[in-house]
This record gives structure tokens, sequence and C-alpha cells, in this order.
């Protein structure tokens, strides 16, 4: 048996994750386990309550995906009760969506992933004036890339060294063997780093403008959407648009053009295939526009087999739990699932039981195999059914780029078609707002399916599938007597960060980690990188243990509400 290097928490990630790997003597990874460390309870929660309110409490399993969670429960109650929303409604859910997108894949670079390529420290040394000439290779108009920016910036940076006073750039692995920028690569990065932040906050604003907050908005009903005001006052759309216009500016000057650099500094990394998995590929699609075209397309790819795409069949969705701390064994349907905690003990010496159950995270299947969703998942596969949307945006970038399809299952494959998908989605929410000004222009305002609940079947079921941002979001939900009877919630994380199956198949995350060589095992930046590049969030889960299993506190949540 080799060496165990455990990294618990995996920090820049919503949630708490654990990874373990085991190294040989040449430190290469040989095997890996990757453990979600708290426990998911909403969907206890959610039983017995009015599925009217569904959406409401589920949009709390996460504090950054609050909207997409919003969506797909109200989404599955609408299914369930035969409901359709009208189209003014759904293009609202879409401008909302897919701003969150844009916000989520530029936060997810810059702010929690690209420390794992760019070295803080290194950037000191960077010449401004040669700088500028490498933001230049990447755009004629690089974004604030200025000699007298760059001079600014890096007396920022020497300012916070001399104080001894890094804050969030502290503890990193700089100086590690695996960076590979030069110094003047690494300040047009990081200068970028400070630019996606003014970027990151208007976004919640043109989130609001719809959503009436973020996050936790309150502007979705089962039926439609409630921001009627803000759909019909010019001035909203227009504040809304403005705010898309000034971050498609970044994108297109800042964000891609930086993913470009990084493709050809890591281009050897990425051909080898670092970060690679079972080729396992699931995008549900969806986002319809006015002319019935869809922005994402749906299917299945297996074994990087890019001459064939499966059609996607939710009913091919199973859950097991033999490696996840729940009480029950064998795939079923979300339908038929439960959620009952069965926590088992770690080892004396702190690692995982990697023998039994070792996650509270559970291992979602489609016909039995593990999948990775996301936006890498997305780009193939709409590459691979000739989508006239996103065909020619990701030709265009691995013409510019030398990539090739398959480069997009790695670990910095996985960043570029993140910075793809994002350009794409800024560019149709302009589609969208035209759909949504066509449809206002013509008088038609509705934005709410009328309907009597107590008409509707007291016994139902339905689901809400939607492609979001990490990738493939299932809300399933069970009523009988007009109440919630069972709920259940297959996140994207869930899919990519699930532990091994009966069969002691690997999940995404792990697969992936397979083959990779440490430079140094006691920095395992390499670890870091692979598993940032699925951009985690173990946040839909909720304590109620720790990690000795012992009971915290007893929780009574009752409703002080009669509906």
């Amino acid at each position: 048996m080799g060496r165990k290097i455990v990294i618990d928490p995996v920090t820049r990630i919503e949630g708490h994750l654990r990874i373990e790997v085991e190294i040989d003597e040449n430190n290469v990874v040989t095997e890996a386990w990757a453990s979600g460390q708290l426990f998911r309870g909403i969907e206890i929660i959610l039983q017995g309550r009015d599925p009217r309110d569904a959406g409401l409490i589920a949009q709390r399993i996460c504090g950054v995906c609050t909207n997409v969670h919003y969506r797909a429960s109200i989404a599955a109650v609408e299914d369930a009760y035969g409901i359709v929303p009208p189209p003014n409604a759904l293009i609202v859910r879409n401008l909302i969506t897919l701003s969150l997108f844009v916000q989520d894949h530029i936060i997810h670079f810059y702010h929690l992933h690209s420390l794992d390529y760019v070295d803080i420290v290194r950037a000191l040394d960077a010449d401004v004036a040669r700088a500028e000439q490498v933001a230049k290779r990447y755009h004629d108009y690089p974004y604030r890339s200025s000699v007298g920016h760059f001079s600014s910036l890096k007396e920022k940076l020497a300012s916070f060294v001399r104080a001894g006073r890094l804050g969030l750039f502290a503890n990193g692995y700089w100086g590690h063997d695996a960076y590979r920028l030069s110094p003047e690569e690494n300040l047009v990065l990081i200068n970028h780093y400070f630019e996606a932040l003014r970027v990151q906050r208007i976004l919640s604003k043109a989130i609001a403008i719809f959503a009436g907050k973020t996050p936790h908005p309150q502007n979705l009903v089962v039926g439609g959407v409630t921001s009627v005001a803000d759909m019909l006052n010019p001035q909203r759309l227009n504040d809304f648009m403005f705010i898309i216009k000034d971050t498609r500016d970044f994108i297109e000057r800042a964000y891609i053009p930086d993913m470009k650099l990084l493709v050809e500094a890591y281009g050897e990394e990425m051909k080898e295939g670092v970060g690679r998995g079972h080729g396992n590929f699931m995008a549900s699609g969806g986002y319809r526009f006015a002319n019935g075209r869809d922005l994402f397309e749906s299917g299945v790819v297996y074994g990087h087999d890019f001459d064939r795409v499966e059609p996607f069949d939710d009913g091919h969705i199973t859950e097991e739990v033999s490696r996840a701390w729940y009480d029950r064994s064998g795939g079923k349907s979300p339908y038929e699932g439960s959620t009952v905690p069965q926590y088992t003990d770690l080892n004396e010496d702190g690692t995982l039981r990697t023998e039994g159950k070792y996650s509270w995270v559970k291992a979602p299947r489609y016909k039995g195999q593990p999948m990775e969703v996301g936006p890498a998942a997305r780009m193939i596969i709409g590459y691979l059914k000739g989508s006239g949307i996103i065909r020619p945006v990701v030709e265009r970038f691995m013409s510019e780029t030398g990539m090739e399809l398959i480069d997009f299952s790695s670990s910095v494959g996985r960043n570029a078609a993140r910075a793809v998908e994002a350009q794409i989605c800024c560019d149709v929410i302009f589609d969208f707002c035209s759909d949504l000004i066509e449809n206002i222009k013509y008088y038609d305002e509705e934005t709410w399916s009328r309907y009597d609940f107590e008409a509707l079947p007291k016994s139902a079921k339905g689901r809400g599938i939607h492609e979001v941002p990490r990738g493939v979001l299932s809300h399933f939900v069970g009523i009988e007597d007009a109440r919630i009877h069972n709920y259940q919630v297959v996140a994207p994380t869930t899919w990519n960060a699930s532990p091994k199956d009966a069969g002691k198949t690997r999940g995404p995350y792990e697969e992936s980690l397979i083959g990779v060589r440490l430079a140094d095992p006691a920095k395992p930046l390499e670890v870091l990188r692979i598993i940032h590049s699925f951009d985690p969030c173990l946040a839909c889960a909720v304590h109620v243990v720790d990690t000795k299993g012992k009971e915290l506190s007893r929780y009574s949540i009752k409703s002080a509400c009669t509906l």
C-alpha cells in the first residue's frame, strides 16, 4: 500500500469536501476518495409541506445556487400538476438563470480557481511594459491592461507583502514547481482577478432586477413569476441589458483572452490529459427561444466516443448508497429514493473507511455509469450535435488555441469550456430580451398561469430538470394528500463528486485524479487544480453530526403557515 495524502477541507469551494489520495513511490496517484463532509437534510425538511412552498425552502440548499434550486423545485411541482407557465415567465426565468451562469463562471475562474495556476508572489517580478505586450498577444484592446494600470497593481501587491498581510492570498503554494506562468503572465491574470470583483457585483444587480433580490430570490411561484412591474418597465429592462453589455465587454477582452493564455501556458498538461476522467458526459438540454430552438443540446456520451451521442432520458437516472452514509442499498430511481442517515466512523488514524461508506454524497448513475456534468459536457455535446449556437463558438476557440474536442476533457479544458459557455450565455441573453420585448410589443403581458389548487390532483409526481452552471440539476417530488410525501435532489456536484458504487467504479472527481504525479506530496497543488476545475459545490448540506458521529443538536421544525 502506498502513502495517503489527506486534504480536508478543500478550500475555495462551496461546502465541505475532503479528498484522500494514495500515491506510489513515484508520487503518482493510484487511488482516490472524494468525501462530502456534511449531511444534506433539506429533503427531509420538505416532507409534509405544501408543494407550492417547496421552492422557497429548497433554494436554501445552497447560498450560491439559490436561483437554480428555486427554479428546479418550482418546475418539479409544475410538472407534477401539469401547469405550464406563460412564455414571458419562462423568458424572465431564463434571463435570471443565464445571468447566474455568467456570474458563476467568472467567479469560479478568477476567485476560486485561478490561483491554482497563478503565482501571486512571482507577479512581483513582472516588467510592466512586457506585461502590456503579453496582454496584447491575446486581444488587440485588452481589458484595463495599460502600463500605468499594471504599475499601480504591482505596487498594491508589493504593499501587501511589505506589510506582511497577504490576506486572502496567504497560505498559497507560491513557488511550486507546477506553476508555469511568467511573471508578466501572472500579473495579467491577477489584474483581471481584481477587475472581476466589480463584474460579479454588477451581475448581482442584474439578477436582482427580475429576481427581487439575490441570493434567495422571491420572484418565482408555481405557474409563473411575480416580477411583472420590472418586466414592463423600459428603464429596468435597459438597466439589465446595460449590465450584460458591460459584462460582455469583460468576457471578450479579459476572460476569453486569459483563457487563451492559460491554454497556451498549460498546453502540454492539457494534451497529456491531466484531469481526464471516464469520458462519460451527460447534458439534459433546454432554454428554448421563441423560434423553437434550444440553447443547450441534450445527450449522453460514453468513454470519449465522440462518434455517437445517445439521447438523454431521465428515466435512466438512479442513485445508490453502498459507499454513502445512508440507509439503503442498490440503485433506485430518485422517485423511490430516501434520505435516511446512517453514519459510520472513520478509521482510528483519521482516514476514511475506504472499503465501506465514506461520503454524505450519494452515487448517481445513468444506466449504471458515472457521468460528468457541467460546461465541458454541454460544450462537447452541443458541438457533436451540431448546435448552431454552440458549435461555431467552440470551433472558433479551438481554431485560435489549437485545442481538439478531447482536450475539453481535462482540468485546463474544463476551464476553457466554462469561458466559452460564459461568452455564449452572455450573447443569448440579448436574444431572450428581444423575445420578451417582442411579446410586450404585441400586448402579451402574461406572467402567470391561473389554476385552482383545490381542483388539482391530491396525488402526483413530477421532476424539474435543468442545466445550471455546474451541470444537470434534478428535483423529484412525490405528492400525496396534497402534501409532499417524498423529495429528492440530484445536484450537479452529486454527479461529479460521487463516491464509488457497489461495483467500485469511481466517481468523476476520483477518476480524474488517477495517474497524476505530484511534484511535492506536502503541497498537493496538482490535486487541488483538478478538483477545482469541476467547480465543486458541496454547500447543499446541513450540519447534523460531527466527524465522530456525535449528535450536536436536535431541532424541531414547525410550519408557521396552515396553507
